[in-house]
Formats: structure tokens, C-alpha cells, sequence
């Protein structure tokens, strides 16, 4: 049985053994580089929005980003891969230390996924040594006026007569516009009408013709406005063009917003150690905070929760890494990842935050900047409900339909994920069918709470076949959300069950998150209930649908004593 600081991460034990020597050395020089740097200038820095200037030379030093970023079709050495495990990893190790260095990272990589979707060989090898340099990249998508909305661009490509154009226009909300060597940027041309003229270019922050007008946060994270003024697009900048362009805009973003999940996670999991140990050494009233029995309740729930994360994206991982032209399952499991996960982790720490009180705004803390920055991985890279209603395309033919799909191992493995790159056009969510999720749940029947959420599980399929949404109410997202949240949790179940058993993950801390999660399907089937479009039947169905969890008294106190042994394991030295 795994004790409660084995399943998370801490900087002082982390030894990620399973990973190839470069891989591991990589990942231990980082947790390193920021250990040795010390609490007061981790805070000092986020305090007064320092540029990440140190943090990019060291990455360039190590060729961190390099190694991690360039996918083996443009590798320069044997390590060089696109291994979406170990950008996990690194993903929860920059959460765990702050969020402004997740970002410059996060929207390298948005920024590489349109160049390594490309044909265009000279772009590729030009972003390849920009990467052996130590450059950080951009996305340059969204804009004020239009936000994603990517039908309406207004950066305009006029032809130069030469093969190539000049744009104009400006783009806003772009990650690290202010440093980057490449930016993606998406436009349309002047002299073509509808999708055939969409184009994806490359250009260079330090050009002249590219202005860039301000940081739109107010944080050590650059989120550029910048504009082109003629800026010219030679044919070798021509990444996509027609929809190719708008199918790598969409694809891009599907490997970029599966890296919210982990970094979620990173934060919770620094959080945590400083909660924990916070509460159980503050006496009130003459006894210490954790002997109050709703102080034992939330830190449990908080860290149960946790775990549920961890194991969710665990074996996200997998499906991600064994996708392909005829397995697009990963498709469900990713805006899963973006918004599920995330959403959690605002409750882990709101959980905690409830606990520890005041200590959680003190600018010592890491915990004051972990409030702050966990509520923005819900809304980048889409919003829950953007995500919700993609996750709904996917519900009746899950819950429904299911087709046999070879078993799916652990993908730990150093391979190149190249499919990620090669995903293809961008639609028929309606046909991706998938594995039993019945199976998962199967194998935990003596499990009293995973009994106890199978059998909500099982009722919305009935929900499904008898009481789904007619065609008008499809038309009522508000209602179709509280839909999804119930879907979102059964599936959430299912990949947690996955990777328990894969892990052997033991069964009373399961019981007790699943615990958790009857409350949960509990809670959403009420807000179905009460939404204002809800039919009769929906409503009946929605109460018939709550369940009480299954209590034990001494199950939930040992579970306690491992949230408890938290209490002092990790603290970041000054």
C-alpha cells in the first residue's frame, strides 16, 4: 500500500526512475534549478512580475525545451522526442513551482504545433535550431475583437506578386510575444473568399514590421497585443494554407490544452504540503485546527480529490500516447483533461483555503499565488463550457455504443507520439467510438462507493435512452451543461478505476474518493432538477438519481492519518 507522500510529488524524494537517464537527469536538474533558487525569490519574482529571463537561460543551458519539444522527425540527437509523458512530468513540476513558468513552456508548445504539422521542410529545420538556441515560440490566434473565434481574422494577407504577402493586422492574449524567435500567426488573404483562405505563417517578434504594443496581464507572464504593419510573409514563412490552416489551429490546440491538467495538479500538490502542515500546527481554542472534525473532512476531501486528478491524467497519458487514424478516443479524454481536472483543482483549493483561512492571502506563502493562478487553467485553451459541450458529442455513443478496442497499456515508454502532428482534419467527433466503460468498474464490485457510483452511472444511460434532451431543449445549453457534468463524472470514474488498477492503487482510499464523487453526481443531478427547461421526467429521473455515499467511520479516520503524515514532509527551503 503506496503511503500518502509516495503519491505525490515531492521535490525532496523525486526520483522519476522510469524515465530514460537524459529524461531523468533533465527533469531532477530542473526540480534542482528551482529548489536551489529558494522560496523568497520564487515569491519576490511572482510578486513583482519578473520576466522569466533567468528561468529561459537555464532551460537554454540544459536545452531543456530542445530536447522535450523537438519531435524525432527534426530531432538533432537520440533524445530529442515528443513524449507526451514526460511533458507531463514537467508540466506538474512547473505548476508545482509556479504557474509564469508553465506559460512561457505552455505556449512554446502551441506555438511549435502549427510548425510541426507543416510540410514546409525549411520552417521546420528553422524552429528545430531556434529550439537548439533556447528560443521561446507563440501562438498567434486569438484577437480583441474576436477572442478564438477564427471564422473572423481579421489579420489580413494582401499578395506581393512575388509568392508571397504582406500582413496587417494584430493579434491579442499571445504568450511570450514579446520574446519569441517564431511566432504561428493566423490570417486570412484579401483575394480569397471562405476557408480556401485561411493561411498559418511564421514570423519574428524582432522584425521591425512587427509591433509589439503591451502586456495585457499584470504578471511576470508575457500575454502580448502586438501588430503587423506590412509585415512580409515570404513563401518560405507560408506554413498552411485553405483548411489545412484551420485544421492545425484546432489540432494545435488539442495537444496544447491536454498540459492544463498536470500543471493543475502541480499547483494543488505544493498547496497541499503547505495547508496541511499549516493546520496541524495551529491550535485553536486550545486544541490543533486538523482535531475538528469538518477541518478532517475537507483536507480528506482535498486530497482524495488529488489523487483522483493524478490518476485521471495518469492514463490520459496513455490514451493520448496510443492514438492514431483508427483509435481517436483520446479526443473525449483530452477536453476531459482541460476541463475536469482543472475544475477539481480549484476545489482542492478551495478546500483548504477554507481550512487555513487567512494564512492563505500572507505573501509568504506559496499558497497566495496558488489561489490566484489554479483559476486560470479552467479558462485557457477554451472554456469549461466549450469543453462541456465537446464532451457531449461524445456521450451517446460512450455510454451506448461501445466497440472492442485493443487494451491500452501504460505508455511510459521513450517513443515519438508522432500521430499528435498528424491528427488530420478536424471533425467527426460524432464517430469516435470507444471500450466498454462498463469494464473498468467491473473489476472494483466489492468496492462499496464504486458500487454505489456505478449504479448512477448505469442511470444516466437510462437518462440517455428515455429521458435525453428532445431537439428543442438542444438548443438550451444551460440544461445541456448540467448534462454534461453527469457524463463528465462518469468518465472521469472510469480512467481513475484504470489506472488504480493498473497501479494497484489499494481500495479503501478509493473508496473514499469515490465517496466524493457519489456527492458530486448527487449535487449535479439536483441542478438538473431545478434547471428551468427540465421536463417532468427529467426531473424524476434527476432525484431518482441521488444516492448517499457509502459511510465508514474508520475507513475515512485512516485516510485522515495519511493526509496528516503530510504535515511537514516537504517545505521549500528560502
Amino acid at each position: 500500500m503506496a503511503d500518502s507522500a509516495s503519491l505525490l510529488f515531492n521535490p525532496h524524494t523525486y526520483d522519476p526512475e522510469h524515465f530514460d537517464p537524459e529524461t531523468r537527469r533533465l527533469l531532477r536538474a530542473t526540480v534542482d534549478w528551482f529548489e536551489a533558487r529558494g522560496k523568497r525569490r520564487l515569491i519576490e519574482d511572482y510578486r513583482s512580475r519578473a520576466w522569466l529571463g533567468d528561468f529561459l537561460d537555464f532551460a537554454a543551458k540544459e536545452g531543456l525545451f530542445a530536447t522535450f519539444l523537438t519531435p524525432a522527425s527534426a530531432a538533432g540527437t537520440d533524445d530529442q522526442r515528443w513524449d507526451t509523458a514526460r511533458i507531463a512530468a514537467l508540466n506538474e513540476i512547473f505548476g508545482f513551482y509556479g504557474l509564469d513558468y508553465w506559460y512561457a513552456w505552455q505556449v512554446t508548445i502551441l506555438g511549435l504545433g502549427p510548425v510541426w504539422q507543416s510540410d514546409n521542410a525549411e520552417a521546420r529545420a528553422r524552429a528545430a535550431e531556434l529550439l537548439s538556441q533556447g528560443e521561446v515560440f507563440a501562438f498567434g490566434l486569438s484577437e480583441k475583437t474576436h477572442g478564438a473565434d477564427i471564422y473572423s481574422t481579421d489579420m489580413l494577407l494582401t499578395p506581393d506578386g512575388e509568392g508571397g504577402f504582406r500582413a496587417s493586422g494584430s493579434k491579442y492574449y499571445i504568450g511570450n510575444g514579446n520574446a519569441a524567435g517564431l511566432v504561428s500567426v493566423f490570417g486570412r488573404r484579401t483575394d480569397v473568399e471562405g476557408p480556401d483562405g485561411y493561411v498559418f505563417f511564421a514570423a519574428d517578434s524582432r522584425d521591425e514590421a512587427y509591433r509589439l504594443v503591451k502586456n495585457v496581464v499584470d504578471s511576470s507572464k508575457y500575454v502580448s497585443e502586438f501588430r503587423l504593419a506590412d509585415y512580409p510573409v515570404a513563401p518560405a514563412d507560408i506554413l498552411h494554407t485553405g483548411r489545412a490552416a484551420f485544421d492545425a489551429a484546432l489540432n494545435t490546440v488539442n495537444v496544447g490544452k491536454f498540459n492544463l491538467c498536470t500543471a493543475s495538479i502541480g499547483i494543488c500538490e505544493h498547496a497541499m504540503y503547505e495547508a496541511v502542515t499549516h493546520a496541524s500546527n495551529r491550535i485553536l481554542y486550545g486544541r490543533p485546527v486538523t482535531a475538528f472534525p469538518h477541518v478532517r473532512r475537507e483536507l480528506t476531501d482535498a486530497y482524495v480529490r488529488l489523487i483522483g486528478m493524478k490518476l485521471f491524467s495518469d492514463r490520459a497519458v496513455d490514451y493520448f500516447r496510443s492514438a492514431g487514424p483508427d483509435d481517436r478516443r483520446y479526443l473525449l479524454f483530452n477536453p476531459m483533461t482541460k476541463m475536469k481536472v482543472t475544475t477539481e483543482g480549484e476545489k482542492v483549493i478551495d478546500l483548504m483555503w477554507d481550512v487555513i483561512a487567512a494564512k492563505g492571502f500572507e505573501k509568504d506563502n506559496y499558497f497566495a499565488q496558488a489561489a490566484v493562478e489554479i483559476r486560470g487553467l479552467p479558462k485557457l485553451e477554451g472554456t469549461v463550457h466549450v469543453n462541456l459541450a465537446l464532451i457531449l458529442k461524445f456521450m451517446r455513443n460512450h455510454l451506448l455504443n461501445p466497440v472492442d478496442h485493443p487494451a491500452v497499456p501504460t505508455r511510459l515508454d521513450a517513443a515519438d507520439d508522432a500521430f499528435l502532428f498528424q491528427q488530420g482534419p478536424a471533425r467527426g467527433l460524432g464517430s469516435v467510438r470507444f471500450h466498454d466503460w462498463r469494464t473498468a468498474f467491473d473489476a472494483y464490485p466489492e468496492v462499496p462507493n464504486v458500487a454505489r457510483f456505478r449504479e448512477q452511472a448505469d442511470a444516466l444511460c437510462t437518462f440517455v435512452e428515455t429521458a435525453a434532451p428532445d431537439e428543442e431543449q438542444s438548443r438550451d445549453l444551460d440544461l445541456l451543461l448540467a448534462v454534461g457534468q453527469l457524463f463528465a463524472l462518469v468518465v472521469h470514474g472510469q480512467l481513475i478505476l484504470e489506472q488504480a488498477r493498473l497501479t494497484g492503487l489499494d481500495e479503501e482510499l478509493l473508496d473514499e474518493l469515490f465517496a466524493v464523487l457519489v456527492r458530486d453526481f448527487s449535487a449535479h443531478a439536483v441542478e438538473l432538477h431545478g434547471k428551468d427547461s427540465a421536463t417532468e421526467d427529467q426531473q424524476n429521473w434527476a432525484l431518482g438519481a441521488v444516492r448517499r455515499p457509502v459511510v465508514d467511520a474508520e475507513r475515512s479516520a485512516r485516510i485522515w492519518e495519511r493526509v496528516e503524515a503530510l504535515s511537514g514532509a516537504y517545505e521549500m527551503g528560502q
